[in-house]
């Protein structure tokens, strides 16, 4: 890693914190812009070559020349794309997220609350996890935004940063192509063929970064009121009560079994596919969480963010730069 870079990663996640809280996710999308903008660009050309009708192997194919042709953009775009420090920032600020889900996220929490009826509360975390949430109740609700925080906080925020910081703006661009389709295509891991290859090559980009983001939501856990932390660390061995990758891995169970409640489970996506994604969590968990489950999930992420920004400002002391 160039540690030269981590100044540029913190000053990028101040402005998409900053700029999140105030705006609020993009037409509801509180993902990275750079998603919202290829979703615009390319989402509905994608959805017409990824045709139900059309055999396993010839998705696979044409996933795999879809996927080719963006890798080239973003490789062209990286190469030659050269910034000064503040450009570089505002360039990484549109390829990570953070301020936009806690907007998402507090949104839903006062919508819960006393105050129901918010406009726009349900909308951003529907568009943004891709989850129909009338298919599911209040308390699926719930799960769906526990468990989109978490993984929002690998595939847009840590995972991204990391391969920013071992290859710059060249890597970050190749990641959050592959992170995109997986995202739009993979309806977690019950997508077509069309979004195999994607689906490997960001699993083999992402798994070690994922780790280290389960690793922040674990050390988040021991912070968090009414939190436990035994149950965190159980979380990295309880392989049978955990998720698989493509539905979040690591992070999803670093956020379920702390905060004692069960993420995951069936829903329907919102082109109409159903998703019978895993349970997460211990086997004394409840499904039936709520608004004060939220809040827990909310103030953990937070935290997570912290460790985060503590954890690069540490390896920028390690590397001798601020001697």
């Amino acid at each position: 890693m160039n540690a030269d870079r981590i100044p540029v990663v913190i000053c990028a996640l101040i402005l998409t914190v900053v700029v999140g809280m105030i705006t609020g996710p993009r037409c509801g999308n509180a993902n990275p812009f750079v998603w919202w903008g290829l979703d615009r660009l390319c989402g509905r050309f994608g959805d017409r070559l990824n045709k139900k009708s059309r055999g396993h192997g010839d998705l696979v194919f044409r996933g795999f020349l879809f996927c080719v042709v963006l890798l080239l953009v973003a490789m062209i775009a990286g190469r030659y794309g050269v910034f000064g420090f503040y450009l570089e920032a505002v360039a990484l600020s549109l390829l990570i997220t953070s301020g936009s889900i806690w907007f998402i996220l507090l949104r839903l929490f006062f919508a819960l609350g006393e105050d129901a009826g918010i406009e726009g509360a349900y909308y951003g975390l529907s568009r943004s996890s891709r989850v129909d949430l009338n298919s599911v109740d209040d308390y699926g609700i719930v799960r769906t935004a526990m468990g989109y925080s978490a993984i929002a906080f690998d595939k847009g925020l840590v995972s991204p940063c990391i391969w920013y910081l071992i290859g710059g703006l060249p890597m970050v661009l190749i990641y959050t192509v592959l992170s995109f389709m997986v995202w739009r295509f993979g309806r977690s891991g019950h997508g077509s063929g069309f979004s195999f290859v994607p689906m490997a090559l960001e699993k083999l980009m992402g798994f070690i970064p994922s780790l280290f983001s389960g690793a922040l939501l674990t050390a988040a856990a021991a912070v968090t009121p009414t939190a436990r932390i035994s149950n965190a660390f159980l979380s990295w061995w309880k392989a049978k009560d955990s998720a698989p990758y493509e539905q979040g891995g690591i992070v999803t169970s670093a956020m379920a079994w702390p905060l004692d409640v069960s993420l995951g489970g069936p829903v329907r996506d919102i082109s109409g596919a159903c998703l019978p994604n895993n349970w997460v969590g211990a086997k004394d968990s409840t499904a039936q969480i709520g608004r004060h489950h939220l809040k827990r999930a909310i103030f953990m992420n937070v935290i997570a963010h912290l460790l985060f920004v503590l954890a690069l400002l540490s390896a920028y002391v390690y590397a001798g730069r601020m001697v």
